[in-house]
């Protein structure tokens, strides 16, 4: 049985509820609306069978609106929603409403989806039941719905997008992976996109905050104030053998196990079991895992690297120059400070997608290599006419799929199946 909402909630409850965003956030909150029995009212601009507009007129029927990630804080639709005094949660803080277990949001440019499944995997391997929520493809709302007094623990990963409009949400514990350039295109510079990330923080209690090597320095550089106890050193530190033949043996994804013993400590479990989780944990698809070897030339799909960060530390695990496929939708950020860091690191690149014509010029400013592809299968065979006995050929796009693809997965899985073609 659900908890009771604040009252102020419910009585904002007793009044259809406009749900924008169609998608799985917007479905989720449905869910949650009908189990309450509450009504709730789909706004998308796109989706079939939904209203496609929000006007003043149409927000004097609600008193509560709940919004999905994908709708920045001043989208027009939010304006004429507070213009005519409707409450505006975000999913992830509606839902919070009605979650009475632990709650450990994980954040980070990169490896916070990884993080999020090896906690989740390691506290049931340990007896505690814990589920996956948050930025995965299975909202806050939907575990709330399905989950509630079946799991002790939800451990959610947080975007900043979702992040920079909590109001409810009080996390039990927040681990910070990482900060890097990401997601320019939503947020006021690097700035904007640290201040977004760091409302978790404002609502986690201080000794449960636990941050990442580059989040301190960008938080010293802008002179943020964190607790005393809240940094990790989670960069350039000796692996430890005894996660040797896990995914965790090297960087990146050591980092993502340092963050995870920082928390484990906390929490006063034992570090044996956490290791042992370690060795058990496998890591979702299309993060640079190994396709197939096709003409003695190995295939590498890391399509879940969507920003600049993910791709270097991909580039860090070989030993060599690869053949890269890059490219797709931009999200904002130094693309030429990008390609001069890459440079090193690239025999050839097959350049993809919107990004294609600029990556092209500056490949051609740093003395890269490249090939303008018209479609990632040209990319494939292309990179395999050019590689040799032993080369490696790595898709790490660097950007967003959906200039292209329906999503990152698809994008993956459409590499994976050329490559077996080949």
């Amino acid at each position: 049985m659900l908890p009771q909402p604040p009252p102020a909630i419910a009585a904002l409850l007793a009044r259809p509820v406009a749900v924008f965003g169609a998608g799985v956030s917007g479905q989720g909150v449905l869910g949650l609306l009908a189990a309450l029995g509450a009504k709730g009212v789909l706004f998308d601009e796109k989706a079939v069978g939904t209203e496609p507009h929000f006007s003043s007129d149409l927000a004097q029927a609600h008193g509560l609106v709940v919004f999905s990630p994908g709708f920045a804080p001043g989208h027009p639709w939010l304006a004429t929603a507070r213009s005519a005094g409707c409450t505006c949660l975000g999913e992830l803080d509606f839902a919070s409403l009605f979650w009475r277990g632990d709650l450990i949001a994980v954040t980070g440019t990169n490896g916070k989806t990884t993080l999020t499944e090896f906690l989740a995997h390691a506290l049931n391997a340990v007896g505690r039941p814990a589920a996956v929520t948050g930025n995965v493809g299975y909202p806050l709302s939907r575990l709330v719905t399905e989950q509630s007094g079946k799991v002790e623990v939800a451990v959610c990963e947080v975007s900043s997008f979702q992040a920079e409009t909590l109001h409810s949400l009080t996390p039990t514990a927040t681990l910070w992976t990482n900060f890097a350039e990401d997601h320019l295109e939503r947020h006021a510079g690097m700035e904007g996109y640290f201040a977004a990330k760091c409302r978790l923080l404002d609502r986690t209690p201080p000794e449960a905050i636990r941050v990442g090597s580059s989040v301190v320095r960008y938080a010293m550089l802008t002179n943020r104030a964190l607790p005393p106890a809240a940094a990790v050193d989670s960069e350039g530190q000796l692996t430890d053998p005894r996660l040797s033949g896990s995914v965790f043996a090297g960087y990146p994804l050591y980092e993502n196990f340092l963050l995870a013993k920082a928390w484990w400590h906390r929490a006063g479990l034992t570090e044996q079991d956490l290791f042992a989780a370690a060795h058990t944990f496998k890591l979702g698809e299309h993060r640079l895992a190994r396709v197939a070897e096709k003409r003695r030339v190995t295939f590498w799909n890391d399509s879940k690297a969507t920003n600049f960060h993910a791709v270097e530390g991909a580039l860090g695990t070989f030993d060599r120059p690869v053949f890269l496929i890059l490219g797709g939708k931009a999200k904002g950020g130094d693309l030429a400070g990008f390609v001069q860091r890459l440079a090193p690191r690239i025999r050839h690149a097959f350049l993809i997608g919107e990004t294609q014509p600029v990556l092209a010029t500056f490949c051609r400013a740093f003395h890269v290599a490249a090939t303008p592809c018209q479609s990632l299968e040209e990319a494939v065979h292309r990179a395999l006419a050019a590689a040799a006995a032993g080369d490696h050929v790595l898709l790490s796009p660097g950007f967003a799929s959906f200039d292209m693809f329906h999503g990152y997965d698809d994008r993956g899985r459409q590499f994976c199946q050329i490559v077996e073609n080949l």
